[in-house]
């Protein structure tokens, strides 16, 4: 058994900016903001949400389903998926529309401003979860608003359990939306600056929101993450890193390290070290599937950064 992964797939133009965008943005001017970043480095990537945990997910022995929607354009990215090994019977063409296309730029300090043109992405309400066969848990990370209050909703009928990761998704959703998807799920993931916007647009602290879940997960960059869960505050620190190449689409690494640990059934500290590690292997590469590894690897690595394997 493995997971249906809900969310977005998107073509990834990645840029570097040699510089700090604090440099050139001045807070007292945004109200009149014109900037141009001159940036010499560029690629162009697999990426979406789905698309980016599914690779990670695989590449730790899972064999994670993909359900989204696609444009006209989607063929590159559909051989890639099947020479890695990944499904795309859950993967939906549109032929009027373009896939998923974010434009995004990294300065020095790993800071990014992205673009992102939705394309076929805004018409995931036209595909249903299907009835669990395959999958046994689900993921609603960032996809057209409607289909992840729909896909949440199914999902929560089917009683699959799943994880709600709303992501760059968030500012879609109203205080009330965001209360029902958080009661649907029964897990939540966010980053330190997504816990912030949850607790405003909600008006419930961290205490009351993870009381509503079996799990709330907020990372924490470089400084780790924090698994509150049973009314305790689990601390998982950073690993290892080698080198700082590239942080675009470690978040969507890390919550395929926690998809693993939920599978496999393994305690919250094991389960966020091993995520941990998923970001921090991804970092040290460019673009956002262009790492791999051996489970021997990765095993050598946790015992590396945690002293621990499982």
């Amino acid at each position: 058994m493995s997971a249906l992964i809900c969310g977005s797939m998107a073509y990834d133009t990645i840029m570097v900016f040699h510089d700090k965008f604090k440099h050139h943005i001045l807070p007292e001017k945004v109200h009149i903001l014109n900037v141009s970043f001159m940036v010499p480095t560029m690629r162009r990537e697999y990426g979406g949400c789905a698309g980016n945990i599914a690779y990670n997910l695989n590449l730790l022995g899972e064999t994670p389903l993909i359900m989204a929607t696609v444009g006209h354009d989607f063929e590159p990215y559909s051989q890639w998926l099947s020479q890695n090994g990944l499904s795309s019977e859950y993967i939906y063409i549109m032929d009027n529309h373009y896939t998923g296309q974010a434009y995004i730029t990294t300065d020095e300090e790993g800071n990014q401003i992205t673009a992102f043109h939705p394309g076929a992405m805004s018409f995931s309400h036209l595909l249903s979860i299907p009835q669990a066969g395959d999958f046994n848990i689900g993921i609603v990370s960032p996809d057209g608003k409607e289909g992840m209050l729909l896909h949440a909703e199914q999902f929560s009928e089917q009683g699959v359990p799943f994880i709600f990761d709303p992501g760059q998704g968030m500012p879609m959703f109203d205080g009330n939306e965001l209360i029902q998807l958080i009661d649907q799920a029964t897990w939540l993931t966010l980053n330190d600056y997504e816990s912030e916007l949850m607790q405003g647009r909600t008006g419930l602290s961290l205490a009351q929101i993870a009381a509503r879940v079996s799990a709330l997960i907020v990372t924490l960059g470089g400084q780790g993450s924090k698994i509150y869960t049973n009314g305790h505050c689990i601390q998982i620190p950073p690993a290892k890193l080698w080198v700082l190449r590239d942080p675009t689409g470690c978040g969507d690494a890390y919550r395929a390290g926690l998809l693993f640990g939920l599978i496999n059934e393994l305690d919250w500290e094991s389960t966020g070290r091993i995520a941990s590690l998923m970001g921090a292997i991804k970092i040290e590469h460019h673009g956002t599937q262009n790492h791999s590894f051996s489970m021997g690897e990765f095993k050598f690595r946790l015992r590396e950064s945690f002293g621990c394997s499982f």
